[in-house]
């Protein structure tokens, strides 16, 4: 069976990325589907896969980290609008398995893997 994680890390601070929100899309065509909104843990982690066992499907997702409005809420003064308000990463699950998208980010950079 597939299943899909992630994890954040704020390379700013040093530390994992708690409490950012995440929003997860699948898209069909054109459109976007919102599948959940979850907010990273203490590890920066989601307590549970985004998706897994029947609601796995291969196709094109989208990961939405609201990380402006966690560097704004750990003091961090950033520009009106931010340089990184929300990253967005399109992925394609292409089969079973576990897909891990680890993502580092700062308020002017972030980088992205399929981990394991």
């Amino acid at each position: 069976m597939g299943r899909l994680t992630t994890h954040v890390l704020d390379a700013t601070h040093g530390c994992p990325g708690a409490g950012i929100r995440i929003d997860l899309y699948r898209l069909e065509g054109e459109q976007r589907r919102l599948l959940r909104q979850v907010a990273s843990n203490a590890d920066g982690r989601c307590d549970a896969p985004l998706l897994q066992g029947e609601a796995f499907a291969a196709g094109v997702y989208e990961l939405h980290f609201h990380v402006g409005d966690y560097y704004r809420g750990r003091g961090l003064e950033l520009p009106e609008p931010a340089f990184l308000d929300v990253v967005v990463l399109r992925v394609g699950l292409a089969e079973e398995g576990h897909y891990h998208v680890p993502l580092l980010v700062s308020p002017y950079s972030y980088s992205t893997y399929r981990g394991s």
